[in-house]
């Protein structure tokens, strides 16, 4: 099989000779070893480019990072792997197979939620399941609308997957016209309704309300911000949830071997200063230490928000709309601990529910932290084949307000661990303050984000069209990550690479 079909049908269709010998000596810098980046740079390595990878963090994986704890390595990021395929299909272009390189565990109950009332609901990888146990919970009618809420959002999912998410540069003539081919899709989309005023019209019980307007934070945004449309997030779980052994940051680690394979040059502990451009385009890069790498294109994989904020240098201050970058979207309370847990039967996702979610995400958008916070709680060491140890390790996430004032630690301690204490679940011993890291320690690890985890806001209906493409507004400059189209979370962000990659091979052919 050809790893790289693109590159191929170029080849045989449009280069000339010369055009080849250009592609294949090109030098090209990527700038943030997250998954877009590894993505791009092992991508583009495989097409014959000479790519350099620099990272100012000392390990890869960007947001999809560790920290260490008494019980060993726990994970700090993103904890859910959903649609597979997309690594599957990365791997395969490298010439791999995952399965060679990380182990992946099939979870059949996606996860557990608890709510004040003492009420529980597991949803399962098996649709009919979960429909069975929305029966269990709320009642047979409540099933059925589980049920049509699936069909809906499976019909939204399989309508957008391919001309927004696996295409580059989405376009709004094509996708207005397939609206208008299946116009059934108008009304499973519910443009002008929220996800929490479409969610309303879903479900009759308010818990079930609640547990899907979630999904909004998957990418970073409010129920009651963020578009009807956001309601399809829910099929990239409901079509199955892996867990990582090792963690989450095993797979970037496995990313990034198969990048050295390819025959990147990667540097850690290595922080770009400057993008240099000189004449209209891009020339190279300056790190903080003064070290020059020319270079003939850069791929920037990082929330396009620093370069805009002169993060990276004057030179590429223009180089996304304003738009693409403003308004931000959630952050973050982060929790990584080792510890014993006393009370609920936990699994490996479990989801702490306040009592009204309208209280969480209005303080939120205040820029206040909630006091009645949802926290999701994943038990690292749980899991489908598991016996987790003594201690175990955990991470907690409870959303909060990017640019938000930081918060003395006994507060931030008191909303997450008091909230679970009236849950019924506590921790022995309770995690001190090198286990959390806030919005101002996420802006600190990844300057120009302003704290936000997902890039912008995906608030109105046309946010997915406001985002950044591959191919900024600076020649030779390309863009990944999560901040970049197709969005936030781990597939898209590599999926993001992916179009990085094959933009900057049709941009030098056709050049």
């Amino acid at each position: 099989m050809n790893p790289c079909p693109k590159l191929s049908t170029y080849l045989d269709t449009c280069a000339e000779p010369s055009q080849v010998s250009d592609m294949a000596s090109a030098r090209i810098i990527v700038i943030g070893a997250g998954m877009g980046g590894l993505a791009a740079a092992a991508r583009l390595a495989r097409a014959g480019h000479a790519v350099t990878l620099l990272e100012r963090a000392g390990t890869p994986g960007g947001k999809m990072r560790q920290v260490p704890s008494d019980a060993g390595p726990v994970d700090a990021g993103p904890t859910v792997l959903t649609l597979r395929h997309v690594f599957d299909a990365l791997f395969e272009d490298l010439g791999a197979r995952l399965d060679d390189h990380v182990t992946l565990v099939p979870e059949p109950l996606l996860a557990r939620h608890f709510w004040p009332d003492g009420s529980q609901l597991d949803l399962h990888a098996d649709l009919e399941q979960s429909a069975e146990a929305v029966g269990a919970f709320a009642g047979a009618r409540a099933a059925g609308q589980f049920r049509a809420f699936c069909t809906r959002t499976r019909a939204l999912y399989d309508a957008f997957e391919t001309p927004m998410i696996e295409t580059a540069v989405p376009d709004r003539a094509a996708v207005t016209g397939l609206v208008m081919r299946n116009p059934r899709l108008i009304g499973a989309m519910a443009p002008g309704l929220s996800l929490a005023a479409r969610l309303a019209r879903d479900f009759s019980d308010p818990r079930l309300r609640q547990l899907f307007g979630r999904y909004a934070t998957y990418v970073g945004g409010s129920p009651y911000a963020a578009p009807a449309l956001l309601s399809l997030v829910w099929q990239a779980e409901a079509a199955g949830v892996w867990r990582v052994e090792g963690g989450m940051h095993a797979l970037a680690q496995a990313i990034e071997d198969l990048a050295r394979n390819q025959g990147v040059a990667l540097h850690y502990d290595a922080e770009v200063a400057q993008i240099d451009v000189s004449g209209g385009r891009i020339r190279g890069v300056t790190l903080r230490n003064g070290e020059r790498f020319d270079c003939d294109a850069v791929v920037f994989n990082g929330d396009p928000r620093a370069l805009a904020h002169g993060h990276l240098g004057t030179g590429v201050l223009d180089a996304v709309a304003p738009e693409a970058v403003a308004p931000r979207s959630l952050s973050a309370e982060v929790w990584s601990f080792a510890a014993t847990p006393h009370g609920r039967d936990l699994v490996h996702h479990n989801v702490f529910f306040g009592r009204d979610p309208r209280t969480e995400f209005d303080a939120i958008a205040r820029g206040a932290p909630p006091r009645d916070p949802t926290l999701y709680v994943c038990a690292q060491d749980r899991g489908t084949g598991a016996a987790p140890p003594a201690p175990e390790r955990f991470e907690i996430i409870v959303n909060a307000a990017p640019d938000s004032p930081e918060q003395e630690f006994e507060e931030c301690h008191r909303r997450t661990f008091q909230t679970l204490k009236d849950r019924g679940l506590s921790f022995d011993p309770s995690p001190g303050p090198e286990a959390l890291t806030t919005p101002a320690g996420f802006e600190s690890l990844f300057p120009g984000s302003g704290g936000a985890l997902y890039g912008r806001s995906p608030e109105g209906m046309m946010a997915a069209f406001a985002r950044p493409t591959a191919r900024s507004r600076v020649p030779g400059l390309y863009l990944a990550g999560g901040g970049a189209h197709p969005g936030a979370g781990v597939p898209m962000a590599t999926l993001s690479g992916r179009h990085a990659a094959e933009t900057i091979l049709s941009d030098r052919i056709s050049t």
